[in-house]
């Protein structure tokens, strides 16, 4: 009994924490991102516990698992999009694992889906060179590149004139922003995303989300896109979202789907994100694998207002 009163209360330990929205230091961010795998698994504690009559274990497990499964399972199911008629706008987010994902995948992604923005992560001097010969600039001619070595370049690439712009707060690795200018009157404002991860620095990574922009009624509409280094598990995630965007994954129903790793283990967990101002509608999601990458590549189609 003393076995699983011990499991039943380190279950109930990061329960109350995924409930109060607290994500804490490096291993229990770490332990946080995986709370859809934490729920199966206090639901196996509770049955087993229940069959050996365990029942006040039993019982409290199984509430707590219950009620932290009826926060995270929502995201399986589309939710209601706002009467957007404006420009249609494809964006794609791809981290190339220190600039070594195909080059070729990459420029088919763009130009099978119809990208009209990319924002590319750990974008290093060579991929660069790599992508402008695969064909990438002639589909997305217009560029604000920051490519460096290993993790900390980024880039954002557009089918539409860019004007750069100062959005984010500091950050360890590059998280350059833009305007498109859509013509018509019509633009959007963009942002490369890739805070420092969590277990190399929890500080850091609640300080570099936290300083990303807001939506802004009285500017254009705001899309986030990258690698975020966070779940929709995480409450540092969460308070930027509820300034007023909707993630893409979650708004069609696809907030499970994993972006890293591309392997079995760790657990895959969906961190990479577009975060959409929550003015436009959101009308697709979609997740690709990249060779070369340990993330998988996401595809949002939004509708501006």
């Amino acid at each position: 009994m003393v076995f699983f009163a011990v499991l039943a209360a380190l279950f109930a330990v990061f329960a109350v924490m995924r409930l109060a929205g607290v994500d804490g230091g490096r291993l229990t961010a770490s332990l946080i991102a995986l709370t859809p795998y934490w729920v199966v698994c206090g639901l196996v504690l509770a049955v087993v516990t229940l069959a050996l009559r365990h029942w006040w274990i039993g019982g409290i497990v199984l509430v707590l698992a219950l009620v932290v499964g009826g926060v995270v399972v929502p995201r399986a199911a589309a939710s209601a999009q706002p009467p957007a008629h404006g420009r249609a706008l494809r964006v794609m987010s791809s981290n190339m694992y220190y600039g070594e994902a195909d080059p070729a995948t990459i420029v088919r992604l763009v130009r099978e889906n119809q990208v009209d923005v990319l924002n590319l992560l750990e974008l290093t001097p060579s991929a660069v060179g790599a992508l402008r010969a695969a064909g990438l600039s002639d589909l997305l001619p217009y560029q604000v590149l920051r490519p460096a070595a290993r993790a900390s370049g980024t880039g954002v690439l557009s089918r539409y004139p860019l004007t750069e712009l100062s959005l984010p707060g500091p950050s360890v690795f590059a998280q350059p922003s833009a305007r498109l200018d859509l013509g018509g009157g019509s633009s959007v404002e963009v942002v490369a995303v890739h805070p420092t991860a969590p277990v190399a620095d929890a500080g850091a990574w609640k300080s570099e989300i936290a300083g990303l922009p807001h939506p802004d009624p009285h500017c254009p509409v705001r899309v986030l896109a990258g690698d975020f280094n966070a779940t929709l598990d995480h409450a540092t995630l969460r308070n930027l979202i509820a300034t007023g965007y909707a993630d893409a994954g979650d708004a069609t129903g696809e907030g499970f789907t994993a972006t890293w790793p591309s392997k079995l283990l760790p657990p895959p967990v969906a961190i990479d994100h577009v975060l959409v101002d929550a003015r436009a509608a959101v009308t697709s999601y979609r997740v690709f694998p990249v060779p070369g990458s340990d993330h998988r590549a996401v595809v949002a189609s939004i509708t501006l207002p």
